[in-house]
């Protein structure tokens, strides 16, 4: 007769060359309090260390497995993660981070105890090395989400659109396995790229209905791998490959949500780009500026930020203010960019200037005595 016995949790971990961290995090894994959890483990193509750490695991213990695949990208290995799993919640362990012991067993207990599809934790930001600037502590703890939402109890992100723009953090969290086979939630299996956590999080925070957060904290997230994708220069557009998923998602497979979500969908990529735009070299900061342009100026002509919000006709509209999300400076930035790019990316490089002294010489020499008046008499305050 076979096992057909389902554990309360699997765990995913994707893995990619992380030989210097791996033994931690899998150790982590492996002494959770609550027992009855599979842990998987997607070796995307190492070619250090980390499959021989990977089976020293397996070896011991019957509740690690491990997919051994051709390097093909953190989307692909996620969703062949999720396509093995058969727990009754997913979560999501990157190979870098670790768990406290009591993770997995209070996240499924509050799952079960508030039926939820969806549970996020709060996490701690890890540094390996002590630093006097962080009281020579390894942690800081991270302010996932405000005290109101997570005294709150289960509701729908879709009601409550500021939840979309929070860090798409993918650990920390269960996820109902049923609910995410239902709405198709998976990962945009492009090979190389990078931020693919962005449309997963769109898709589980736009079909959740029953979601809650926890102010707990079990994760550490490591802040100081030098290889870690948050550190990479490159990948310039991978940001806008996330975009896109997310829009094609709600055209094929959530059409329902399109109206309500478009508005909320376009604020989350104006604040997406912007984050991307601002951690790029200068080299490739004008090239990427063009593409935020004409993205902006799509969004405008499609309705989902509306031309009149922009121009100041409907900006004491209150309905429509609150309709589609955008505080005044954002809609200053919004009309910095599609009217005149060389003007923002002058306003951004200011933003960090140590002075008004060097604030008018930037703003002078990339447009003259127009750049600097129109600074001076900015519309909106900030």
């Amino acid at each position: 007769m076979s096992d057909t016995h389902s554990p309360l949790v699997s765990v995913l971990v994707p893995i990619c060359n992380v030989e210097k961290y791996l033994e931690e995090c899998l150790e982590s894994a492996r002494m959770q309090t609550l027992q009855d959890i599979e842990v998987i483990c997607i070796n995307d193509g190492s070619t250090d260390g980390s499959l021989g750490i990977i089976n020293s695991f397996v070896e011991k213990d019957p509740r690690f497995k491990v997919i051994d695949k051709p390097n093909s990208g953190y989307g692909d290995s996620m969703n062949k993660g999720l396509a093995a799993a058969t727990g009754k919640y997913i979560a999501i362990l990157e190979s870098d981070d670790f768990l406290d012991p009591e993770a997995l067993e209070y996240m499924y207990g509050e799952a079960e105890r508030q039926n939820l599809e969806v549970l996020k934790c709060n996490f701690w930001l890890y540094w390996s090395e002590l630093d006097p600037s962080r009281s020579n502590r390894h942690n800081l703890y991270f302010p996932l989400a405000s005290a109101e939402l997570i005294e709150m109890g289960p509701h729908a992100p879709i009601d409550y659109p500021s939840i979309f723009w929070a860090k798409p953090s993918i650990w920390s969290a269960l996820y109902s396995k049923d609910f995410l086979d239902k709405n198709d939630i998976r990962f945009l299996p492009t090979p190389g790229a990078s931020y693919q956590d962005s449309s997963f999080t769109f898709k589980v925070l736009a079909c959740a209905k029953r979601l809650a957060f926890s102010g707990r904290a079990f994760l550490h997230y490591r802040q100081d791998n030098e290889n870690s994708s948050v550190n990479s220069k490159g990948k310039v557009y991978c940001v806008c490959d996330e975009h896109a998923e997310i829009a094609r998602f709600l055209d094929e497979v959530r059409p329902d949500l399109k109206q309500a979500l478009g508005p909320v969908r376009a604020h989350t990529k104006f604040l997406n780009y912007r984050w991307n735009y601002d951690r790029l070299g200068d080299q490739l900061k004008g090239e990427f500026l063009d593409r935020f342009r004409d993205e902006m100026r799509q969004e405008i002509a499609s309705g989902e930020i509306a031309s009149g919000y922009l121009d100041g006709s409907i900006w004491d509209d209150e309905q429509t203010r609150g309709f589609l999300y955008f505080e005044p400076w954002e809609i200053e930035e919004i009309q910095e960019i599609v009217e005149d790019p060389k003007f923002y990316a002058v306003h951004r490089a200011c933003e960090k200037s140590s002075g008004k002294k060097e604030t008018i010489k930037r703003y002078w020499a990339a447009g003259g005595a127009s750049y600097v008046s129109r600074v001076l008499t900015s519309k909106f305050s900030r």
